[in-house]
């Protein structure tokens, strides 16, 4: 009984990570269907290219890629094209900032969804730019650097003068971190940031437009805590929902004690 105890587990176990691998799929086909519609070309539709190479690196077979373009520029039907880029917005327990973007046929679903999972948590769905005021949008982009082992920051910094210096976009910011450095420009700049840190000789392994809160908010209790972090994950496992960013600050100590009472 040991025997098949320990295989069931390993069954459940794989299936789990099977239907989030298939979440990812059908969430990164989306994007490309989306993408796709002005441009079928990758070469001429950032927009595109963006999501083709997010799904490369998610492990999406190259079929499954194709067919979402077909689907996206229309070749496959009428229900191809009904996928619209939707942001909502709203609180989470202790006033916690919550931006959803989704990717849906259904906007009545989507919300109705979105409304469940922000309530069983005592949270609340609100009206557009409830929170968004909060954050700023900004252009990301990652960058390998020798695996984030004994960087030189005098001398990526001076890297980054030299880009700005070159004609290239302003860099913002930009953090190190133990595998490489994420790097900041404005929300214009995405195809061009990426673009320029390729050409002062850095390795671009991916880029992204991202919310980033200017006002955090962190939590008192672990009840607050606790609430907040179960509805996000809620949220994110919802199969319309393509991102999830909050303002959530967590404190060290109020996590620790959460982890020791589960």
């Amino acid at each position: 009984m040991a025997g098949h105890s320990k295989w069931a587990q390993i069954k459940r176990t794989k299936a789990v990570v099977d239907a989030k691998r298939g979440a990812v799929f059908t969430r990164l086909g989306r994007e490309i269907m989306v993408a796709a519609r002005g441009c079928a070309d990758p070469a001429g539709n950032f927009q595109l290219r963006t999501a083709i190479e997010k799904a490369k690196a998610a492990g999406v077979p190259n079929a499954n890629i194709d067919r979402a373009i077909a689907k996206g520029a229309g070749s496959s039907g009428p229900d191809a094209e009904q996928f619209e880029a939707v942001r909502y917005e709203g609180y989470g327990a202790g006033g916690v900032a919550v931006l959803v973007e989704a990717l849906t046929d259904n906007r009545n679903r989507t919300a109705a969804d979105l409304r469940l999972a922000f309530g069983k948590q005592g949270g609340n769905l609100g009206e557009t730019g409830c929170v968004s005021y909060l954050f700023v949008q900004r252009s990301v982009v990652r960058v390998d650097l020798n695996g984030g082992q004994n960087v030189d920051e005098e001398a990526f910094l001076d890297l980054l003068l030299a880009l700005a210096e070159g004609g290239g976009p302003a860099v913002l910011s930009w953090q190190i971190e133990a595998d490489g450095a994420e790097v900041f420009g404005d929300f214009t700049d995405l195809e061009a940031l990426q673009d320029g840190l390729r050409r002062i000789g850095l390795g671009v392994r991916e880029w992204e437009h991202r919310w980033i809160p200017v006002t955090p908010c962190q939590l008192k209790n672990t009840e607050s805590l606790r609430a907040c972090l179960r509805m996000l994950e809620v949220i994110e496992d919802l199969d319309d929902v393509r991102s999830v960013v909050s303002n959530l600050e967590v404190d060290d100590t109020l996590l620790e004690q959460l982890l020791q009472a589960s």
